[in-house]
């Protein structure tokens, strides 16, 4: 049997906390972390091998699992992210290289939450009354529909200052989101906002903004999830780690508390 090599395809930051636990639990392990490389200066874990840009498809990608003999596949992409999931589980079946898909749970809306669930982003657009201030959470492949509403004042967060001029008329916010609710309910209010749009991403590191838009009583639109990649699929760390250390073979793998090798429902 070969030894292990992991490609993780990353994008989160569960992808790099688990780049950066699997580096320091099998230093002996070669590993990759892949990033699509829109974020001009990402958060990398330390002592990981980072690979930047797109593999080509389906095809490019089981072309580099051979190339760089990676025995193990783990998909740690974005929970929107759903043509690279499509490649990452097709070029795993070409190449016969056992894969798994990370998922974190999505968000469930608490007590006190003004949820306005949407489908897609144009219907998140409509959703919103007519001169509502919008803080846009969303990246800038996502923003394009809000052009067409120039009723609307928009708020709009980015990491990186988008090059050339904005689609729109908007304040922009540069940077991350803070995972002080206190301090994501300041900038709301220092800008009016009266309503938080965004993508149910799931994951601890974003909810600040959720918990904010609920102590100050603002509707949220919140664009639901796509339909979740292939099994098997972990829903935390522990579970791929798990995984990456049971035998290889799919065949192998039972449903167990975090790992589900049924189809999904």
């Amino acid at each position: 049997m070969r030894a292990r090599s992991v490609l993780v395809l990353g994008g989160t930051a569960e992808a790099s906390l688990l780049g950066a636990r699997l580096a320091r639990e099998h230093p002996e392990m070669p590993l990759v972390l892949s990033l699509a490389g829109r974020t001009r200066a990402p958060i990398l874990p330390p002592g990981v091998a980072v690979r930047i840009g797109g593999f080509g498809g389906a095809a490019g990608l089981a072309a580099f699992l051979r190339s760089e003999g990676v025995t193990h596949l783990v998909d740690a992409t974005h929970p929107f992210a759903v043509g690279m999931s499509r490649n990452a589980a097709e070029a795993a079946e070409l190449g016969n290289v056992p894969r798994i898909a990370l998922l974190r749970p999505a968000w469930e809306p608490a007590a006190g939450d003004r949820w306005i669930e949407v489908d897609c982003l144009r219907s998140a657009r409509d959703a919103l009354p007519r001169g509502a201030t919008a803080f846009l959470a969303l990246g800038a492949q996502h923003v394009a529909p809000f052009r067409h509403r120039p009723d609307l004042r928009l708020v709009w967060r980015v990491v990186d200052a988008p090059e050339g001029s904005l689609p729109f008329p908007a304040a922009l916010v540069l940077g991350r989101p803070s995972t002080d609710p206190a301090e994501e309910a300041a900038l709301f209010a220092a800008h009016g906002v009266t309503h938080l749009v965004c993508r149910n991403s799931g994951g601890r590191r974003a909810h600040a903004k959720i918990e904010a838009a609920r102590q100050l009583k603002l509707p949220v639109v919140m664009i639901q999830r796509p339909a979740p990649p292939k099994p098997p699929i972990a829903t935390d760390l522990d579970a791929v780690l798990d995984w990456l250390n049971a035998q290889p073979a799919f065949a192998r793998l039972a449903c167990g508390r975090r790992i589900c090798g049924c189809a999904a429902s």
